[in-house]
């Protein structure tokens, strides 16, 4: 790929594994200065210390999406940094326990909605505060195939997931007057540690899931990673408000 971000700054959450890290390691590999936040600090700080083993510029900063006060501190802590926000990448999330709509628990419901939704929005708010001064800008959303269809088991994340793409939408109107485009992607199934994790291990899940996927198996978060980037660039300026599926033809069906 070439330095097609070469001198821009780049945020993003949930950095230190899975999609994340892959979308971090791309945006380096592309010239962007690299800011990772990720509540997972052993593995981020390795990840930051890999990008500028490789030459690359980046930094590590802990951060809870789910409290406002820590999400506007990262924002602050990368602007005193490096001066700027040039594109974001809001993925941190988590995938909840599995139960149905009437036994999920209010615990459940309210960790993941504040993570995956409430998250997003504060990570929009303190990102699109600087960018308007910027004039200038693109966020991507991580949102899911969850965001476009129901998936029995998992209501917290769906609704979530569902929200994001509403927020994507409105913020998009909001601000294309101001030079900021914003989207999100809605990845399938990915072969990442969330799905491992929804898996519980069992292979023959994990099988499920892969034959589910039209294209006949899991995607790579370096797959989403190119997407994102993809969406970022210059090469998307008439994006905006757009709910990319990288699915692997599951929404086709």
């Amino acid at each position: 790929m070439t330095q097609q971000f070469e001198g821009g700054v780049a945020l993003v959450t949930g950095a230190s594994s899975g999609i994340g890290k892959a979308t971090a390691l791309a945006f380096a590999r592309a010239g962007a200065r690299v800011a990772l936040a990720d509540v997972l600090t052993e593995e981020g700080q390795a990840l930051t210390e890999q990008i500028r083993a490789g030459g690359g510029e980046a930094m590590f900063i802990e951060c809870n999406v789910g409290d406002v006060n820590e999400v506007r501190a990262m924002v602050d802590t990368l602007h005193a940094e490096w001066g700027r926000i040039d594109y974001a990448f809001n993925n941190a999330g988590v995938e909840g326990e599995q139960a149905n709509t009437a036994d999920c628990s209010e615990e459940n419901w309210n960790r993941v909605i504040n993570i995956n939704l409430r998250g997003v929005w504060a990570c929009m708010k303190y990102e699109l505060q600087r960018m308007q001064h910027q004039k200038s800008g693109a966020i991507v959303n991580c949102s899911s195939i969850a965001g476009e269809v129901g998936f029995p088991g998992i209501p917290a994340y769906v609704a979530s997931k569902h929200g994001v793409l509403g927020l994507t939408k409105n913020a998009a109107l909001e601000f294309v007057g101001h030079g900021i485009r914003v989207n999100a992607i809605c990845p399938g199934v990915i072969d990442t540690p969330m799905i491992h994790r929804f898996s519980q291990g069992e292979e023959d899940i994990e099988h499920q899931l892969e034959y589910a996927e039209p294209i006949g198996r899991m995607g790579r978060p370096e797959e989403i990673a190119e997407a994102v980037l993809w969406l970022c660039s210059d090469k998307a300026s008439f994006v905006t408000g757009h709910a990319l599926a990288a699915d692997g033809g599951w929404l086709a069906k």
